[in-house]
């Protein structure tokens, strides 16, 4: 597969026995994939047992769950007395760490994303991917029936960058730390969200199950590699021992999140990844009014982001041409003519700016002091901003509050 996202004309609708109609060109996946391509399909139709028990069980006994629920956050699962059974499932299951992750590779966190320039990652992380995101329109149908398609855009863009930072700082991910409680109070949203949408007459014999596992998975990848094939056209490469390390974090935190093992277990490196992406992408219809109203909403956001923080020396028109420009670089015309995101002629300089921006990490990376000296300035610049950043209690703080 080559290095650029892949989108294609989707015109052939899934028809099998079984097969949900959100899925398209399933038979061409399935003989691409193989067995990927039916482990997507049958997760379709799963949600999160261990996380939707334990919303089932605050709906039941109220406060005490959600005491104890986040007591065992806090603490673990041995500090709790007579946990409720669905609390004390979901929280042995999280807290039990598998044999790829050890101390070192929590107390780092997710070290190579860290040694990335901070403006690269902002372009690349924190904004662009939800574009792909998206794209899909099961996932939009979602927000649309919730009534929130694009009233609260900025809010859930700025707690998703919240739980991102916290998730990837070193230490963040050990238990009771910022980002383990983050990333398991947004897997908890999800089973809310999933509970309510059901119950309001969501079609999972059409769409899947709302926030399903292949759902999941896809945003999982929306945090891995569809980022790096940006940063990768914007000139930077990783190692495939790099690839290695930060696939074997973004693996623990598939576990922690929820996600099942098995669209991660094998992946160690960004080729892998890409083939899962490959599967994924080509299954779902084409994006529709729901996705181009997001994805139009989010590049509001970030030209927002971007004109108060990192390209503060620009005029919001130049850094909205600029963004449309490099969402047009990351992932082609075909997808961002179908979200219908303007043409820039920014492109046009974009392959300058990734020779630059080579050129400097080639120049970081060349020497370990200074490697090691601007990952701790990196570091450092990220730690602030997640202080800037939290202000109120988030959606998911919210969700288990007591």
């Amino acid at each position: 597969m080559n290095s650029s996202i892949q989108y294609q004309n989707k015109s052939s609708h899934s028809s099998g026995s079984g097969d949900l109609a959100r899925l398209v060109n399933l038979k061409q996946a399935r003989a691409r994939h193989g067995a990927q391509a039916d482990l997507m399909v049958e997760m379709l139709g799963v949600g999160d047992p261990l996380a939707d028990a334990v919303i089932s069980e605050i709906n039941c006994i109220g406060s005490e769950a959600k005491s104890k629920l986040n007591e065992g956050l806090l603490h673990g699962l041995d500090a709790v007395i007579d946990p409720p059974p669905a609390v004390a499932a979901f929280l042995r299951e999280v807290e039990t760490i598998p044999a790829y992750a050890d101390k070192h590779l929590l107390e780092a966190g997710d070290a190579v994303g860290l040694s990335i320039p901070p403006l690269l990652l902002f372009l690349s992380e924190q904004g662009i991917e939800l574009v792909h995101v998206y794209a899909s329109p099961s996932i939009c149908r979602l927000l649309a029936q919730t009534g929130q398609l694009t009233k609260m855009t900025a809010r859930r863009a700025t707690e998703t960058s919240l739980w991102h930072e916290q998730a990837v700082l070193p230490g963040g991910l050990i238990r009771g730390a910022p980002g383990y409680l983050a990333t398991t109070q947004v897997r908890l949203l999800h089973a809310r969200i999933r509970h309510n949408a059901i119950r309001q007459g969501w079609e999972s014999g059409a769409f899947g199950v709302p926030i399903n596992q292949t759902d999941i998975a896809r945003t999982w990848l929306d945090f891995t590699i569809v980022p790096h094939l940006s940063l990768r056209k914007l000139g930077i490469t990783l190692t495939e021992e790099e690839q290695r390390d930060r696939y074997r974090y973004w693996s623990y935190l598939g576990h922690v999140l929820g996600l099942d093992k098995r669209f991660y277990v094998d992946l160690r490196s960004d080729s892998d990844a890409e083939e899962l992406l490959d599967l994924l992408d080509s299954t779902i219809d084409e994006p529709d009014d729901n996705c181009r109203a997001l994805t139009h909403a989010i590049l509001e956001v970030l030209t927002d982001k971007a004109v108060a923080g990192p390209l503060s020396m620009m005029d919001r028109e130049s850094v909205k041409d600029f963004l449309n420009g490099l969402a047009r670089f990351s992932f082609g015309d075909r997808l961002t003519d179908a979200l219908q995101i303007p043409h820039s002629p920014a492109v046009g300089f974009l392959p300058l700016f990734a020779a630059s921006t080579a050129q400097a990490w080639r120049f970081q990376r060349s020497n370990p002091e200074l490697a090691a000296a601007c990952t701790k300035e990196y570091v450092a610049t990220r730690r602030a901003r997640v202080a800037q950043m939290v202000s109120g209690h988030t959606a998911y703080q919210k969700n288990i509050e007591e």
